[in-house]
């Protein structure tokens, strides 16, 4: 299927712009740490930020979430008025990420057109989610979505590419940004592909063999709530050409061996036991995940208290280790296994493998106009 993964007009920060008060992780990080987000907001002071864009998930349940949200719609009008912007037209950027742990990872950042994805159990369309989506987690995205007049992605879509055919026949051309990124969050460096450069790797995306081409890594519900949003604005009756149809993405290769998976652990909080923690082993990782999950919940309906899905083993641990909390850790999952289980079986479980550590993840840089 050709013209899945386009350039874009990419909207980032105006030259002279603090990018490293600028850039913010993904919202799903650090969700059990509202310090981290206020420390982050402290750093980013008064500077334009995409941190004022984005609503962390470490927030969901405050009881101002509802300012939150307006705040950051507002925010993105601002924005789009201010002296903020610079618009990077038909292009995709090239992302070269030093990770914390000095690895580089290569990406593309273009357009996914949506008609092209379908989330739900059982689809055969050419881009795929890896892991169940939980219809329950999707109103507030896609509310937030028909409220926001721009998107940031911290999609991640990969592609089985053993050839490096498509990052291979990047060519990139000028440095759109290139700094530090916040609190040991590594470094980025983005240049911008268009004209020949462009085209060469729009072939090679063209190129690329089904019947899945693209399998999620991460921002499932993003993308998820991105889908119904353009499901709807079609059935308003849409064009064809509408912004919405499409979400910014960053493209990678699988076989990048900075590409690495690591599981997410789950972790009971205001339970009546602390310090527990059990690691489970065996099965394959699908079982694996659904066991502690079954588990966790099971702990959670007898003693009380909350499950929630913790990034990184050191940070589970941790937590763990206060009153009243408990974690089950898993193992990672084989990204060898990913592509075969996908066309084979389907989704994983919910929550069951994560790109990279959580300062490995990606950060907000680039935005793109949904209206």
């Amino acid at each position: 299927m050709k013209d899945i993964f386009t350039p874009a007009d990419i909207l980032l920060p105006r030259e002279g712009t603090d990018m490293t008060r600028w850039a913010a992780v993904a919202c799903d990080q650090f969700s059990a740490r509202p310090d981290y987000w206020q420390g982050m907001s402290e750093y980013a002071g008064q500077a334009p930020s995409a941190l004022r864009l984005m609503l962390p998930e470490a927030y969901l349940n405050a009881p101002d979430v509802q300012a939150r949200k307006e705040d950051m719609c507002r925010a993105m009008e601002d924005y789009l008025v201010g002296d903020v912007f610079r618009e990077i037209p038909d292009s995709y950027i090239y992302v070269e990420r030093t990770l914390p742990n000095g690895k580089i990872r290569r990406g593309l950042v273009g357009k996914l057109d949506l008609e092209a994805y379908d989330w739900t159990e059982g689809s055969a369309s050419p881009v795929r989610s890896t892991e169940a989506t939980v219809p329950q987690r999707l109103p507030t995205r896609v509310e937030l979505r028909r409220q926001a007049a721009l998107e940031m992605p911290h999609i991640v879509l990969f592609m089985d590419d053993p050839g490096d055919r498509v990052l291979g026949a990047a060519a990139p051309g000028e440095v759109l940004y290139d700094f530090d990124l916040y609190a040991g969050g590594g470094h980025i460096r983005g240049r911008r592909l268009t004209g020949r450069a462009g085209s060469a790797v729009r072939e090679a995306v063209d190129g690329l063999p089904g019947p899945l081409v693209f399998a999620m890594g991460d921002g499932n519900h993003s993308l998820a709530a991105a889908k119904n949003r353009w499901e709807e604005l079609k059935a308003e009756g849409a064009p064809a050409d509408h912004p919405a149809r499409y979400a910014l993405a960053e493209l990678e290769n699988l076989r990048d061996e900075a590409v690495e998976f690591y599981p997410i652990h789950r972790v009971a909080f205001d339970t009546d036991e602390g310090g527990f923690v059990r690691r489970l082993a065996g099965d394959d990782t699908g079982t694996l995940v659904a066991r502690a999950d079954a588990q966790a919940q099971a702990y959670v309906a007898e003693h009380g208290g909350y499950v929630d899905y913790i990034h990184g083993e050191d940070e589970a641990l941790a937590l763990a280790s206060r009153p009243g909390c408990g974690a089950w850790l898993l193992p990672a999952l084989d990204k060898a296994e990913l592509f075969p289980h996908i066309l084979k079986y389907g989704n994983y479980p919910k929550k069951s493998f994560s790109v990279g550590e959580t300062l490995d993840k990606r950060w907000y840089v680039e935005c793109r106009k949904i209206r």
